[in-house]
């Protein structure tokens, strides 16, 4: 008996460090933030290593963390269009970092647009706009900010109020929470939409295998002139809470969580957005493509499933909507250890 209760209490005290981590985003790691006004950023640091920064540059049509990094500073996020990297695709342009926006508020596509898009063509879509920076907290890893969604004449729809709790395990895990609260600013409508909601663009690695030419950049980090298959050291698999796998068993079909598993550089990684049990329309759609697009969209409805009910959320002016996500960046993580950060993301 005296030598099983040593190693009894060094469990139960592992799984409590466990459980404040997932809980509440920060754990026991070591949170600092570096404000760099002149670079419109506010870089993270995580146990003394650079995770990553939200940017909100004006010419960004929203605010994003970009670049994201492992603790052992492999990224997971895409370096195209802000940092190409060879060998990247050269595609959908307004997928940068993690972000949150929408397809359809009031008929305005917030998703899609970037600088890519015609001037003629601006007042079909919204932008976020980032107001001020309301608090920096180390001590609960918390970055609370406000921002306007406006439409083409900067007149605004929405306001947001965002709180980012960034956190980890050690240097084996990390994790950011995002609670997004937004406020009608006048008649505002949600509709079903694909493009959306709470969305990260992955690192080559994370894609699946391609099996055609596609335009990507060459060796040298220069768009090729020609397209073409390059499909080293890609590997990612999807897979969902029910247990589907890949682009077509995981995309639009509804599940409390999803995850990107692939190997980089000698060392696996799993990704995992984890969705809210309070977030309107729980469980949302994975708006998951193997080409490297990884998001939870709440918003999907009939937009992504045929068989699903329309969604129409109407917010008067005043009236508020939230949503709670969070993405979490392990090892091999199993089902079940999937599981059980969601039993505890949902106790809270």
């Amino acid at each position: 008996m005296k030598k099983i209760m040593p190693l009894v209490f060094i469990v139960i005290f592992l799984l409590s460090v466990f459980s404040y981590c997932t809980q509440s985003g920060n754990g026991e790691a070591k949170v600092e933030f570096i404000k760099d006004s002149s670079n419109e950023k506010i870089d993270i640091f995580i146990n003394d290593l650079f995770f990553t920064s939200f940017i909100y540059p004006g010419t960004l049509e929203k605010p994003c963390l970009y670049p994201i990094l492992t603790p052992s500073g492999k990224f997971i996020t895409r370096g195209y269009p802000l940092e190409p990297r060879p060998f990247e695709r050269v595609d959908h342009p307004h997928h940068v970092g993690l972000w949150l926006n929408f397809g359809n508020v009031n008929g305005l596509d917030f998703w899609n647009n970037s600088s890519a898009i015609a001037p003629e063509r601006k007042k079909e879509y919204g932008s976020v706009r980032l107001d001020s920076i309301i608090a920096l907290n180390p001590q609960k890893g918390e970055l609370i900010t406000l921002s306007s969604w406006v439409d083409y004449r900067e007149k605004r729809l929405l306001s947001e109020k965002t709180t980012y709790i960034f956190g980890g395990i050690g240097n084996e895990q990390r994790c950011i929470e995002r609670i997004s609260q937004l406020t009608a600013e006048q008649e505002v409508i949600f509709k079903s939409n694909k493009e959306g909601f709470f969305g990260l663009r992955v690192d080559r690695a994370f894609e699946a295998p391609e099996d055609r030419p596609i335009k990507r950049l060459d060796a040298s980090g220069i768009l090729a002139e020609e397209p073409f298959m390059y499909n080293e050291d890609v590997n990612g698999v999807y897979r969902n809470h029910e247990g589907l796998t890949g682009e077509s068993g995981v995309w639009g079909k509804r599940t409390p969580w999803v995850a990107l598993r692939a190997e980089k550089e000698g060392e696996i990684i799993t990704l995992v957005i984890l969705d809210h049990k309070e977030n309107p329309n729980y469980p949302g759609w994975p708006h998951a493509r193997e080409y490297g697009l990884f998001s939870m969209n709440n918003l999907g409805g009939d937009g992504m499933d045929k068989n699903a009910d329309p969604i129409e959320i109407r917010l008067a002016p005043g009236e508020s909507i939230s949503f709670r996500h969070k993405l979490v960046i392990g090892g091999d993580l199993s089902d079940e250890e999937i599981n059980q950060l969601m039993d505890h993301f949902n106790k809270h």
